[in-house]
C-alpha cells in the first residue's frame, strides 16, 4: 500500500458522466438497421479472440464473442460491485446504473446514475450547471477509465484495457480483458473496502443454433442471415476455484463430453492477485436469475462472500454465475492498487457447418479451449508491463502540440473497430506463418474487408500491424484468378422495383469485393454481397493494385516476394478491367448502373472517380514492374511486356481524363450525365498518386482548384459546415435530387480521406475543420464506438460499426 493516489488518465479522452443520457442521439434511417442506441464504450478483448463492451453507466452489453456475430444484451450477473464502510455507516452498490429488465437480483443496489442534462463537448463534458455528478467514464482505446465519485468517501478509479499496442503480433490476439483498481482513502478515518467481481458462465452460449441459417434479401437489398446463439444455454456448465501463491481465481468451464470441441466450447475465468493485507472470498455457484440474495447479503453486510464451493454442473433451464471478491482496509491517506482479469478461452471460430479455424491466441496457449486460467494468470502476471507497452506506444502522438486534444482522442478511439468489428484472426500455417485476419465492412454488411472501403479504411491497420495488413491483401491476390459460377439475384433491383439480372458470384480475374462472411468460408468464399454485381464494378480491380503497390512502400519497401506475390493478380484484374474501355479511349467506362463504392449513385461514361483510380493504379502497376525487373523476379519477357503495356494505356488515357472531365474549375462526375454535382471524392486517383511518390495524374493547379471547390460546395455551403463534406452537390451547396441517396450522405470515411488529401495538398487548417465538424458528430450524439458509413443532416446514421472511418489515421500519416 502506498500514501500517493494518481491514477494517471490522459487529458484527450472521450469522457461522459456516469449513467447520464443522451437528449437526442442519431437513430437510423432505415428501420432494417442495425441501432442498439447510443451506450456503447471502448471494447475490450484481443484482435480475433472476440470481445466485450461495457458502457459508460457500467454494464457489460457488446458480446462478440462469436466470430462476426453482434449480440447486444445487458447480462446484470456480469458486474463489479463495491461495499465500504468507515466504522459508522456502510454502503453496497453493484457499479451499473441501469437495473435488470427481467426483475432479476432485486436484493442488490444499483449505482446512482450522473443527474443533469446540458450540451456535451466532444470531450463529453456537461456545459449544465444543474448536475449531480457520480462519477466519469473515460476511454482511450485500448484504455478505458471509469472515476467514481460522489457516492463513496473513497476516491475509487477503474481502469480497464487489454494488451493491444501497434506491432505487436502476439498480446493483442489475447482474449483477456484487465481491470486495474485504485482505492484511496482520502479521510482522516480508516475505511474498509470490498471489491466483488461476478460473471455468468456462458460456455456454450456463442455459436450459432442454426448452422446452416437461410440467407435472404432485406428490404435493403443486402443479403442477411439468422443468427440464434445459444444464449442461456448453460445444461452441463460447472464454476471451480483455481489457485496458486499468487493468484485467485474461479474457472468456468462444462463437463466435457466425448464429442469434439467445437465452436463456443471452452473456459471462462475470472481472477485476482493476492496481496497482503486483502482477504480474498468466492462463492462458485449462485443463481445469476434469481434475486441475488445469495451473494448479495454478506457482500452488502461487510464485504465478504461465504466461501460457497459447489462444482455441480447446471440442470436443465438453469443458469449459473461464480463470484470473488477482496477485502480491505484503508488507512488515512493510504491507496491500494490490485488488479481483477477476465479471461476467456473459446478456441474455434466456425463458419459454415463443419469449417472451423482456430484463433491467433492459440498459438500460444494451445487449442483445447482449458487454458483460460492460464490466459487470466499471464495477464495477472504481465499486465503492468502491457500497460506501459500501451502508454510507450501512445505518448509520443498524445505529447504532440500540434494536434488538437480532439484529433488525438478520435485517432486512437477509431481503432475500437480492430477490436469489434467482428473481427478474425486465425492460427498461423505455413502459407501464414502469422494467420489470416480480416474486420467486417461493418455490423449491417456482414462480409470481411470489402475492399473499396479498406482503400481509406486500412490506413490504421497498414501503419499499425502492417503484416496482418499484408495478409488481407494476399487473400485478395489469391481470390482474383478464381471463379464461382453461382447464379444470383442482385438486391438494387429490388430496391428500386426492377426485375434483376442473374449475375455470376465472381467471374475470373475479377477482384473481389469482399473475402466473404461468417455463415461461409472466409478467404476462400468471396463476393458475398450481392446488393450489386460487383464483377461489373470499375474501382476493385485498380484500388487493388493501389494497396498492393502502397502496403509495399509503407512497409519499408524492401518485401520484394509480397509484390511478387500479388503480380500475377495485378496483371490479370487490370487486364479484366480494360475489358470494360468499350470505346477504346483507354478508360473503362462506367455502366450507368451503380458500379463502385457508391453503389446507390449511377455514373455514366468516363467518371472522375474510377477514371483517376484506373489512371494511378496503371502508374502503380508500371512502378511495381519495374521493381520486379530490378530484383530478376519474375519472366523479365513477361514484365517488360505488361510494363509497356501498361505505360501505352497511360499515355493513352491521361489526355482523355482530362478532356472529358475537366470544367475549367473542378472535375465533372462523369462525361455522359451531364451532372453538374461536385463530387467530394474526384480526385481519390491523384490523392494516392501523390500519396505513393507517383507522378500527377493531374497538374497540380487543377488538382488544387478542384480541392478549393469540394470543400466549398459540399462542405462549407452543405448545412454550414455543421456536419462535415456531403458525397456530391452543386456548386452552391444544393442537391441536384432531394431524394437522392449517397449524394446527400456525409461518410465519415470519405470525409477523413478528403480531410487527408487536403493536408497532402497543404490545406491542413481546412483538414482540421472538416475532420473535427465530423468527429463532433459521431462522439457528441452517441455513435461513440459505433461509428457509422454514413450522417445524415437530419440526425439520422446507416451502417453502424464501419471500417472505412479509420481512414482518420490516413490524416495523421500525411501530417507526419
Amino acid at each position: 500500500m502506498t500514501n500517493q493516489y494518481s491514477p494517471k488518465i490522459p487529458s484527450c479522452t472521450w469522457n461522459r458522466p456516469i449513467g447520464l443520457g443522451w437528449d437526442k442521439p442519431y437513430t437510423v434511417r432505415y428501420a432494417s438497421n442495425l441501432d442498439d442506441g447510443p451506450w456503447h464504450g471502448a471494447p475490450l478483448g484481443g484482435f480475433g479472440a472476440g470481445c466485450i463492451g461495457r458502457s459508460s453507466r457500467g454494464d457489460f452489453n457488446l458480446w462478440h464473442i462469436d466470430g462476426g456475430e453482434h449480440i447486444f444484451k445487458n447480462v446484470p450477473a456480469c458486474q463489479f460491485s463495491v461495499f465500504e464502510s468507515n466504522g459508522t455507516s456502510t454502503q453496497a452498490y453493484a457499479l451499473s446504473t441501469q437495473a435488470p429488465e427481467d426483475g432479476s437480483l432485486k436484493a442488490w443496489q444499483w449505482y446512482p446514475d450522473s443527474k443533469g442534462a446540458g450540451e456535451q463537448g466532444t470531450r463529453g463534458e456537461i456545459n449544465s450547471i444543474n448536475q449531480q455528478q457520480t462519477g466519469e467514464y473515460h476511454a482511450l482505446y485500448p484504455r478505458s477509465w471509469f472515476v467514481y465519485e460522489n457516492v463513496f468517501q473513497t476516491q475509487l478509479t477503474c481502469e480497464q484495457f487489454s494488451p493491444v499496442w501497434a506491432g505487436n503480433y502476439q498480446e493483442t490476439s489475447y482474449p483477456v480483458a484487465v481491470f486495474h483498481w485504485n482505492a484511496h482513502n482520502p479521510t482522516n478515518a480508516p475505511i474498509t473496502l470490498g471489491i466483488m467481481f461476478t460473471w455468468e458462465n456462458m460456455v456454450g452460449w456463442f455459436t450459432n443454433a442454426l448452422k446452416s441459417p437461410q440467407v435472404r434479401v432485406r428490404d435493403d437489398g443486402s443479403p442477411v442471415y439468422e443468427y440464434q446463439p445459444r444464449w442461456g444455454e448453460s445444461q452441463g456448465n460447472y464454476n471451480q476455484i483455481v489457485e496458486n501463491p499468487e493468484y485467485f481465481g474461479c474457472l468456468l468451464g462444462r463437463v466435457n463430453s466425448d464429442k469434439p470441441l467445437e465452436e463456443g466450447d471452452g473456459t471462462w475465468c475470472i481472477a485476482t492477485l493476492k496481496h497482503p493485507g486483502v482477504e480474498v472470498f468466492h462463492h462458485t455457484r449462485w443463481n445469476s436469475i434469481g434475486t441475488g440474495e445469495d451473494i448479495w447479503q454478506t457482500f452488502a453486510e461487510n464485504g465478504s462472500l461465504p466461501n460457497y464451493q459447489d462444482t455441480t454442473p447446471a440442470a436443465e433451464n438453469t443458469q449459473l454465475a461464480a463470484a470473488i471478491a477482496i477485502r480491505f482496509t484503508l488507512q488515512p491517506g493510504e491507496t491500494l492498487e490490485i488488479p481483477f482479469v477476465l479471461a476467456w478461452d473459446l478456441p474455434i471460430t466456425e463458419f459454415a457447418a463443419g469449417i472451423n479455424y482456430y484463433r491467433r491466441y492459440t498459438d500460444f496457449f494451445g487449442k483445447d479451449g482449458s487454458h483460460a486460467w492460464t490466459i487470466a494468470s499471464t495477464a495477472l502476471q504481465q499486465y503492468q508491463t502491457w500497460r506501459s507497452q500501451i502508454q510507450s506506444w501512445q505518448q509520443p502522438i498524445l505529447d504532440r502540440k500540434d494536434l488538437p486534444s480532439w484529433f488525438k482522442m478520435a485517432l486512437f478511439n477509431e481503432l475500437y473497430d480492430l477490436t469489434c468489428g467482428g473481427t478474425l484472426w486465425s492460427a498461423a500455417s505455413k502459407l501464414d506463418p502469422i494467420g489470416q485476419f480480416a474486420v467486417l465492412e461493418c455490423l449491417d454488411y456482414r462480409w470481411y474487408e470489402s475492399l473499396d472501403v479498406r482503400l481509406y479504411g486500412s490506413f490504421a491497420l497498414l501503419m499499425l500491424f502492417p503484416e496482418l495488413e499484408k495478409s488481407v491483401i494476399r487473400a485478395f491476390a489469391r481470390a482474383i484468378p478464381q471463379g464461382d459460377d453461382t447464379p444470383r439475384i442482385i438486391g438494387y433491383y429490388m430496391t428500386i422495383k426492377a426485375e434483376s439480372p442473374l449475375a455470376v458470384r465472381k467471374a475470373p480475374g475479377a477482384t473481389p469485393h469482399d473475402l466473404g462472411a461468417p455463415n461461409e468460408h472466409v478467404w476462400q468464399k468471396t463476393n458475398y454481397t450481392s446488393y450489386q454485381d460487383c464483377n461489373l464494378w470499375k474501382d476493385l480491380g485498380s484500388d487493388f493494385v493501389l494497396q498492393v503497390y502502397r502496403d509495399f512502400l509503407f512497409t519499408g519497401g524492401e518485401d520484394v516476394e509480397f509484390l511478387a506475390d500479388c503480380w500475377d493478380a495485378v496483371v490479370k484484374t487490370l487486364d479484366y478491367l480494360k475489358t470494360f474501355d468499350l470505346d477504346g479511349d483507354g478508360i473503362p467506362e462506367n455502366s450507368g448502373a451503380p458500379d463502385q463504392t457508391f453503389d446507390d449513385w449511377r455514373l455514366q461514361g468516363v467518371s472522375a472517380y474510377c477514371g483517376g483510380l484506373w489512371l494511378a493504379a496503371l502508374e502503380a502497376a508500371i512502378a511495381t514492374s519495374q521493381i520486379l525487373l530490378n530484383h530478376n523476379l519474375g519472366d523479365r519477357n513477361d514484365l517488360e511486356f505488361q510494363k509497356s503495356t501498361y505505360e501505352a494505356w497511360l499515355e493513352q488515357s491521361r489526355p482523355i481524363y482530362q478532356e472529358k472531365l475537366w470544367n475549367g474549375q473542378y472535375y465533372r462526375l462523369d462525361s455522359e450525365s451531364g451532372s453538374d454535382v461536385v463530387m467530394a471524392d474526384q480526385l481519390c486517383g491523384q490523392f494516392y498518386a501523390r500519396l505513393l511518390g507517383l507522378p500527377d495524374i493531374v497538374p497540380s493547379d487543377r488538382a488544387l482548384s478542384a480541392l478549393r471547390t469540394v470543400y466549398d460546395a459540399c462542405f462549407l455551403k452543405f448545412c454550414d459546415g455543421k456536419f462535415g463534406a456531403a458525397n456530391g452537390v452543386r456548386p452552391d451547396g444544393s442537391p441536384e435530387n432531394p431524394k437522392a441517396t449517397h449524394p446527400l450522405e456525409i461518410w465519415t470515411g470519405i470525409n477523413f480521406g478528403l480531410a487527408a488529401f487536403l493536408v497532402q495538398m497543404g490545406m491542413k487548417d481546412e483538414a482540421f475543420k472538416l475532420t473535427q465538424a465530423v468527429v463532433q458528430q459521431i462522439y457528441d450524439n452517441g455513435l461513440q464506438f459505433r461509428t457509422p458509413e454514413a450522417i445524415t443532416a437530419t440526425g439520422t446514421f446507416r451502417a453502424c460499426t464501419y471500417l472505412r472511418p479509420m481512414a482518420i489515421w490516413g490524416i495523421y500519416l500525411l501530417i507526419d
